[in-house]
């Protein structure tokens, strides 16, 4: 029966395995679930509005909570978040254990509920709701929430990949210099990561300035690596920069895959590839049994199609027909066949970038990253071979498996340095673009179809069109329309909302500012392409007006262009403006012999005709 069992697998652990292997989702998937803890204080300072109405310290990480709940139940609805207070006059935590400790979410998965809560807590309502329930201004022990803390992680059975708990605060001495307090602090911090939690430290603006140095230093976790922000030592004074730096701390960077780089025999750099950019999608529907509104799960049978018996997975064979034959291949044949060697990377040798085309970028590329925790010494290998890359500027070519069963593939490391802000903080980091490059039979001979040369006149005058229209291009400021107006549906109907939030399609063209920037550019690169009367919306002309004698329609003037004017059309590439009737009229004239009656070849032969 194991056997049969074996063999009745499900259609979405496919698809969710195939999707897996494009985005690494197989790694995530056998990892555990992420958790985060939004530990806030509820002191009187963080409820005082700021200057010219700006919202008060606590709307803001309100705010920055809701946002995180919201993404957290579209992007990975099976995370674990919880929203504790401290600082406050009641208590309310497993046991009451802890005084001035108030849990207002226990650690577990977001829901719509959760978000309305939190909204509740916003606004003059909000406060008014925090001093009824919680109360403000209570005695302050750090070390009471941090244990508090732990308590909620130790009561989670569940495996978790990732443990981080955020502080929001606005104090930079929150036990007013109790050294015993502080101390208890330190050491029950010390004691939350040893646990594997991630400590970090979002601080808010108040007047004089927050000093991380004389007391947070110790309590928030050291930097996993270089390339992480670690403690910032500037205060949050808007919203968006706290959402920024919330939104850098929540997510766990992980690689897709860890592989060895083998630079040379017995010389290997352990390596992580990273996806810098994946695709967002709509999420697909679940199918549920009509009745009772449980998920549906699919089964796959194959069955003879003449017996109807049904088949083991030993009785079916895969075969692919080659030269009108059939070649047929067990189950360990076709396994044999995929694999071509271990999952790594071999460098080859090294090329100069100019040869390094556009046209070669043929999937997403992903980037390169040292894993000192797997081989020790593998940062500064990769730093030192990053530097020289750079220096002569060079990209290394490799041949890379990130699997088993991976086809191999050619790709180009392409050095990037690392870039930092006014605030030195890190905005590029320092790595290898893997580009992968494609084989010769991913080329192809395109047949061009044969189009007329622009002339100078018109290459400069559409110059003059780009000019005017550049901007400069970030992609984190366009989101999709689509995916945010669906996820502002979702959040309607989960939330109970009226309506669904309107959301501005930013990537509509801005039609006043761009006629506003062109003037009548784009008239006069209209004359000197199109020809006189062209529609570009193809709608019917007007029709002619009947004569006033006769009823007969009016006949247009014949049209003559002298010698000189055609030559100037030729030289300008502006015989598309002229009619089929005049180049007719045009050919005969000068003795133009033409094979066709078409406007492009009368063009074609006046140009031979005329052309310098």
């Amino acid at each position: 029966m194991a056997e049969w069992n074996a063999f009745y697998h499900n259609e979405e652990d496919e698809e969710e395995q195939e999707e897996g292997e494009q985005s690494g989702g197989e790694y995530y998937k056998n990892t555990g679930r992420d958790s985060l803890v939004f530990l806030v204080d509820a002191s009187k300072e963080m409820f005082i509005k700021g200057e010219d109405g700006q919202p008060s310290n606590f709307d803001m990480t309100m705010e920055v909570v809701r946002s995180v709940y919201t993404s957290k139940i579209i992007s990975s609805h099976r995370d674990l978040m919880a929203l504790v207070f401290y600082g406050t006059e009641q208590s309310k935590n497993p046991r009451n254990s802890f005084k001035h400790v108030y849990v207002y979410h226990d650690l577990d998965e977001p829901g719509a509920k959760r978000v309305r809560e939190v909204d509740a807590l916003r606004g003059e309502k909000g406060a008014q709701l925090v001093g009824e329930t919680m109360g403000i201004g209570g005695e302050t022990s750090l070390a009471d929430a941090l244990w508090c803390c732990a308590n909620l992680y130790s009561d989670i059975k569940l495996r978790l990949s990732h443990k981080r708990l955020m502080i929001f605060s606005c104090r930079d001495e929150p036990h007013g210099g109790d050294s015993a307090k502080d101390r208890l602090a330190r050491t029950k911090a010390g004691d939350l990561k040893e646990t594997g939690v991630v400590i970090d430290l979002m601080h808010l603006m108040k007047p004089g300035g927050f000093d991380v140095a004389p007391f947070f230093r110790d309590i928030v976790s050291p930097p996993d690596d270089e390339g992480d922000l670690g403690l910032q030592l500037e205060p949050c004074e808007k919203m968006e920069d706290l959402r920024k730096r919330v939104r850098a701390k929540e997510l766990k960077k992980r690689a897709m895959v860890r592989i060895n780089l083998c630079l040379g025999e017995g010389v290997n750099v352990a390596v992580g590839i990273y996806a810098p950019a994946v695709a967002a999608k709509k999420p697909g529907p679940v199918k549920l049994y009509r009745e009772s509104n449980e998920p549906v799960r699919s089964k796959t049978r194959t069955f003879h199609t003449q017996t109807g018996s049904l088949l083991l997975p030993s009785e079916i064979k895969k075969a692919q027909v080659y030269g009108k034959r059939q070649i047929v291949m067990e189950k360990d044949e076709v396994d044999a066949i995929k694999k071509f060697d271990d999952p790594g990377m071999i460098l080859i040798g090294f090329k100069p970038m100019e040869k390094l085309k556009r046209h070669h970028h043929i999937r997403p590329s992903t980037f390169l990253y040292p894993e000192e925790g797997e081989v020790k010494g593998s940062a500064c290998l990769f730093s030192a071979l990053l530097t020289k890359c750079s220096e002569r500027n060079v990209f290394a070519v490799c041949r890379c498996i990130s699997r088993r069963n991976y086809p191999p593939r050619f790709v180009a490391l392409v050095p990037q340095n690392e870039e930092l802000d006014e605030g030195k903080v890190q905005i590029t980091p320092p790595g290898f673009n893997v580009i992968y490059l494609p084989y010769a039979d991913d080329l192809r001979t395109l047949d061009t179809p044969r189009c007329p040369w622009a002339s100078k006149t018109q290459v400069d005058k559409m110059k003059e069109i780009v000019t005017k229209l550049r901007f400069k291009y970030r992609s984190d400021a366009f989101e999709n329309p689509v995916i945010q107006q669906h996820y502002r549906n979702l959040e309607a109907l989960a939330l109970d909302m009226d309506a669904p939030e309107n959301t501005e399609d930013l990537i509509m063209p801005k039609v006043e500012q761009i006629n506003q920037r062109l003037g009548p550019l784009v008239e006069d690169f209209k004359d000197l392409v199109y020809p006189i009367g062209y529609n570009p919306e193809n709608k019917p002309g007007a029709k002619r007006k009947t004569a006033d004698a006769g009823g007969g329609a009016d006949k247009k003037p014949k049209v003559e262009v002298s010698e000189d004017e055609l030559r100037a059309h030729v030289q300008n590439g502006t015989l598309v403006k002229l009619t089929v009737p005049v180049l007719k009229d045009a050919c005969k004239q000068f003795g133009v012999r033409t094979t066709g009656t078409k406007k492009q070849e009368l063009m074609d032969a006046l140009i031979a005709k005329l052309g310098p």
